[in-house]
């Protein structure tokens, strides 16, 4: 079955999050100690051709890394509004990369993916060579997303042919963490969304049509409360995953809705539900092994 996507307004998430109520706060008490923050890495031309790093103190050459891409209805966000992200996952020990990647009307799908797969790439390069107060060596990878964040990460996870253009491994790959995501969410009903995702190209922007028996291992968490993106999402990706026996673990929050997923990773002010960074945390931590 397809599933439709509830749509409300995801930039409304973009901006819930950058009020003062939202991740201003929470970036504004999250502490800057035990790691280091080197921002505006390049990964390609252009404004949102960059990426941010949190490197935990005593990284070493086998530090797992958590590439994060952040949300925003495929025509807004900004890694500026996810320090508090880097800080929660570099705190319990992996380096993070946040890349910013260009949204619509500059492109449409799969342009958006294509840029995350060059971040990936870039990333991949800085672990393997070192610098920027990472030990060169073989770091575990792990892609990982909120919101239409999780569907980039998602497809960057399962069609394999979008790294393999970018020049990264696409079977270095540890796992996919995701967020809230929508991962099967046609027919598309709102004329913006459709000039986001075209005709022609828009049956490969469903992740759960690309789930083969060697996509990595995968966290999907999604809060019950959810009214922009339906939680069938979530359902529906693990049964895909499930049927490819590819090892999976679905959480589903009852107190979260939409933001309270990504917000539930702040170690700073208890906005969400604690137990799923440490569910997060704990998948991480059994698939860096």
């Amino acid at each position: 079955m397809r599933f439709l996507l509830r749509f409300l307004s995801l930039a409304a998430v973009a901006s819930v999050l950058a009020a003062c109520s939202g991740a201003a706060v929470l970036n504004a008490v999250t502490s800057r100690s035990g790691f280091e923050t080197v921002r505006g890495l390049r990964y390609m031309p252009g404004d949102r051709g960059t990426f941010d790093l949190y490197v935990p103190n005593g990284a070493t050459a086998r530090t797992p890394v958590v590439v994060f891409f952040y949300g925003g209805s495929w025509d807004s966000g900004s890694k500026s509004i996810y320090p508090f992200v880097g800080q929660s996952l570099a705190s319990a020990g992996y380096i993070v990369a946040i890349p910013d990647y260009r949204v619509y009307p500059a492109v449409r799908f799969p342009g958006f993916v294509e840029d995350g797969a060059k971040a990936v790439a870039v990333v991949e390069r800085l672990m393997r060579e070192g610098g920027e107060g990472v030990p060169a060596g073989r770091h575990p990878v792990f892609l990982m997303g909120h919101s239409a964040g999780a569907q980039i990460a998602a497809l960057l996870s399962y069609d394999k042919r979008y790294l393999a253009r970018a020049g990264a491994n696409a079977g270095d790959l540890r796992g996919f963490v995701g967020l809230s995501g929508p991962y099967d969410f046609l027919p598309l009903k709102e004329e913006r969304y459709k000039r986001i995702f075209p005709q022609a190209t828009r049956g490969d922007s469903q992740p759960v049509r690309f789930v083969t028996r060697s996509a990595p291992p995968s966290f999907v968490a999604h809060g019950l409360k959810d009214t922009t993106v339906d939680p069938e999402n979530a359902r529906s990706l693990t049964r895909a995953l499930e049927r490819a026996r590819v090892p999976v673990t679905l959480k589903l929050y009852p107190s979260l809705d939409h933001v309270g997923t990504v917000t539930s990773l702040a170690t700073a002010l208890p906005l969400g539900n604690a137990q799923l960074r440490e569910d997060v945390i704990r998948f991480l931590g059994e698939r860096s092994r």
